[in-house]
């Protein structure tokens, strides 16, 4: 008769080892979360955001921009009227504001201004003059 039964029970015995391991492992490798928010910390309102803002001026009527948004993405305004702003919100720890202006007048400038603190500031002059703006850490 044990000649018979010790295969089942050594399966059964392996099964149950099997099982013991996967349990053990999946407690051990992050089946339960790791970070816990607390409740309201769903939104951002308690960090730290950048005010980025990007400014084109010269003494053409428009001009053709060229941007980074805020996630490093390019982006296009073509043939806005000058003066030319944009004001861009995040909560990244670090972005790269860059931009390029192209005038249909003699001057151009570019300004980025981070937190109300300028950043970078360019001008350049001539037939349809144009600039670049960039900020490499902010």
């Amino acid at each position: 008769m044990i000649g018979r039964i010790w295969i089942p029970i050594l399966v059964i015995g392996v099964i149950a080892a099997g099982a013991l391991a996967v349990q053990n492992a999946r407690s051990v490798f992050g089946s339960h979360p790791v970070i816990v928010t607390p409740k309201g910390a769903e939104s951002a309102e308690g960090l730290n955001s950048k005010v980025v803002t990007y400014e084109v001026f010269g003494s053409g009527a428009t001009a053709t921009i060229n941007y980074l948004n805020l996630d490093g993405k390019p982006q296009r305004a073509g043939d806005v009227r000058v003066p030319w702003s944009l004001t861009l919100t995040t909560t990244s720890p670090s972005v790269s504001p860059n931009m390029l202006a192209q005038s249909d007048g003699h001057s151009i400038s570019c300004r980025i201004t981070v937190d109300d603190v300028v950043k970078d500031e360019r001008t350049a002059t001539g037939m349809n003059a144009e600039t670049f703006c960039l900020v490499k850490f902010a």
